[in-house]
């Protein structure tokens, strides 16, 4: 029962205690990382996007503007500045809400170009959405009271040590399971679409999907093993840096994902594909290929029997552009 102490394990309550300069500079060269990286990340969102608005547009810029750099910036103050405790725990604390469940958001947002189950999607979204209030609240509880309320208690110290392992474990499980769903639906419709696989680069993106999504679960792995490990100082600060980075290499082939899931024929931009809408109905191969560059177009207006075994709806064959067996 009296594990704590070493200073209270190096900065959970309080500011960082003193160590060697090397350190220090170790920690202050990430926080300076995840802000750089949210940089470029901004300049090359917003210099992508036609149109900024959707779902992935706004969870990307949020949890790196509204997560990383603020997450950073919290710990740089209490850290390294003699800032006033309520101010840096709140500014991290918003920082590590948005910088963490934004970053799922991210890959949920994108979930419906590989995957169209509605069941699968919702309870995606409802795993998310639970794992905030069950991790994210317990934390930011025991992280008030072991600076704040109760700064240097040792009963809050270690009750924020405890959950701080089990909040982390969890967003663990869930980005892993997130990015393991992604490759599995990915890696299924790129083999199964005949115009996808079509294209010389679609291997090339499908092996780009599953090594990043590895190491983004590697990098994961890393920051739990620095927390079971207890380096409390460098686990936190690093996250900044690999949220950052995770970011950055999500935007580059989820981009090229959208390029490649839209049709090789009509490559459409980032930003129209958050508002295209998904055609439940898929063209049997006898279809003829259709070069008039929309995603669902309707063929009549009056109910048609043909015989390929179109299915009709409302008057309506709609036939999906660059997919022949998805």
């Amino acid at each position: 029962m009296s594990d704590p102490p070493k200073d209270l394990l190096d900065g959970i309550s309080g500011a960082l205690a003193p160590e060697g300069d090397v350190l220090q500079m170790v920690l202050v060269t990430f926080i300076a990382l995840s802000c750089y990286n949210v940089a470029e990340l901004v300049v090359l969102v917003l210099s992508t996007f036609r149109r900024w608005r959707g779902l992935y547009f706004w969870s990307l810029l949020a949890s790196g503007c509204i997560g990383v750099v603020p997450y950073s910036i919290g710990f740089l103050m209490k850290f390294f500045t003699c800032a006033d405790s309520a101010l840096s725990v709140t500014m991290l604390t918003i920082g590590w809400w948005t910088m963490v469940t934004g970053q799922s958001v991210v890959l949920y947002s994108r979930l419906h170009l590989v995957l169209r189950d509605e069941k699968i999607l919702r309870r995606v979204l409802w795993l998310i959405v639970a794992n905030f209030f069950l991790l994210h609240v317990p934390t930011t509880v025991l992280t008030y009271g072991s600076n704040i309320v109760h700064t240097g208690d040792i009963a809050w110290v270690k009750g924020y040590n405890i959950m701080e392992k089990i909040q982390l474990t969890g967003f663990t499980i869930q980005e892993s399971l997130l990015g393991t769903l992604y490759v599995i639906e990915a890696v299924k419709l790129l083999r199964l679409g005949a115009d996808v696989t079509a294209r010389p680069d679609a291997r090339l993106i499908m092996y780009q999907l599953i090594g990043i999504n590895c190491a983004i679960i590697a990098m994961d792995l890393l920051l739990l093993g620095l927390e079971y490990a207890n380096f409390y100082a460098v686990q936190i600060t690093l996250k900044g840096f690999i949220y950052s980075l995770k970011l950055k290499l999500e935007f580059a082939v989820l981009g090229r994902l959208v390029d490649l899931i839209q049709g090789s024929r009509h490559p459409i931009s980032l930003a129209m594909a958050d508002t295209l809408p998904l055609c439940p109905f898929q063209r049997p191969p006898e279809t003829p290929d259709r070069n008039d560059g929309l995603p669902c177009t309707p063929e009549s207006k009056e109910v048609l029997s043909t015989p390929d075994g179109a299915r009709v709806v409302e008057g309506r064959v709609f036939v999906e552009i660059g997919h022949r067996n998805l």
